[in-house]
């Protein structure tokens, strides 16, 4: 058989060692920051900390957790990444829907799909989205992270690609039995498109965690801002006055080892949701509910 040929054997076995060391590329600056985090002062001054830490210590972490400043930055990233992405998959479901149509059922189908797409293409720009946040009374709220983009249209695309493939059998068939609408949607298309909700709540998850130029200029105290613009605004900053009161602690503790630690507990949350998202990635709902 073709599978238990040599050759594919082969090819088999060059794709497997291809893969790992793409993965273990990828996965190579994150555990280089884990090791540096988990190192002394002395070796990740000298930069000599590659892969593994030199000189264990948990210094660095115990002094990230003990700052009230990056705690509460943390809560706020959560809130936002939370709000926001329950806000924009609530939004593309009930747009993606009628779109998904065909123009028979929806006939004005093809002027708002049009309406959306447009916005991939052409963008306001920072001067007038900052002046519509200022009128619309937004400035300084966590409404003014998460508003701005609630509409996310590429998302939106792809979920509706997502419901056309839905046979409209079942559709049809809840018609028939005096299923409304709304009762579709929530009975028939949410529970079959659990692999295009994980995987499009996942990109809106990381977007709005990794976001960090918004919080810059809608929030006004520091002590407001979401964890990426905390970590922009004051790991860049020299922290040898804030190190300097913790007396002995600074045999251990150092500037480069506070960063990685701050850094890793930022990545952390989203490293934890991905392993329960991955599986709907490649499993399809939606093959095998309709029988010929």
């Amino acid at each position: 058989m073709y599978h238990k040929t040599l050759s594919y054997r082969l090819f088999t076995v060059f794709n497997y060692i291809f893969l790992a060391l793409i993965a273990f590329l990828c996965l190579l600056p994150l555990i280089h920051t884990l090791a540096v985090s988990f190192s002394g002062r002395a070796p990740a001054n000298a930069n000599l900390v590659g892969l593994i830490p030199i000189d264990f210590t948990l210094d660095a972490y115990k002094k990230t957790l003990s700052n009230p400043n990056f705690l509460h930055s943390l809560w706020v990233s959560v809130q936002r990444t939370v709000l926001g992405t329950v806000v924009t998959m609530i939004i593309i479901f009930l747009a993606a829907y009628p779109l998904s149509k065909d123009s028979l059922a929806f006939k004005s189908r093809t002027w708002y799909s049009w309406f959306f797409v447009l916005t991939l293409l052409f963008s306001g720009g920072l001067v007038p989205t900052y002046i519509a946040i200022q009128k619309l009374g937004l400035m300084y709220s966590m409404w003014a992270l998460i508003l701005p983009g609630a509409i996310d249209v590429w998302l939106l695309v792809l979920l509706l690609n997502f419901f056309r493939n839905i046979p409209k059998a079942l559709e049809e068939a809840a018609l028939i039995d005096g299923a409304g609408q709304m009762k579709i949607l929530t009975h028939i298309y949410i529970p079959l498109s659990l692999p295009a909700i994980a995987t499009l709540s996942l990109f809106k998850m990381v977007g709005h965690w990794n976001a960090w130029f918004d919080g810059l200029i809608y929030l006004k105290s520091i002590d407001d801002y979401p964890l990426a613009t905390f970590l922009q605004t004051i790991l860049i900053q020299i922290d040898s006055t804030q190190l300097s009161s913790l007396g002995r602690e600074l045999e251990n503790i150092s500037n480069n080892t506070v960063k990685a630690a701050q850094i890793f507990i930022g990545a952390l949350p989203i490293l934890m949701v991905y392993p329960f998202l991955q599986k709907y990635f490649v499993k399809g709902m939606v093959v095998g509910s309709v029988k010929e």
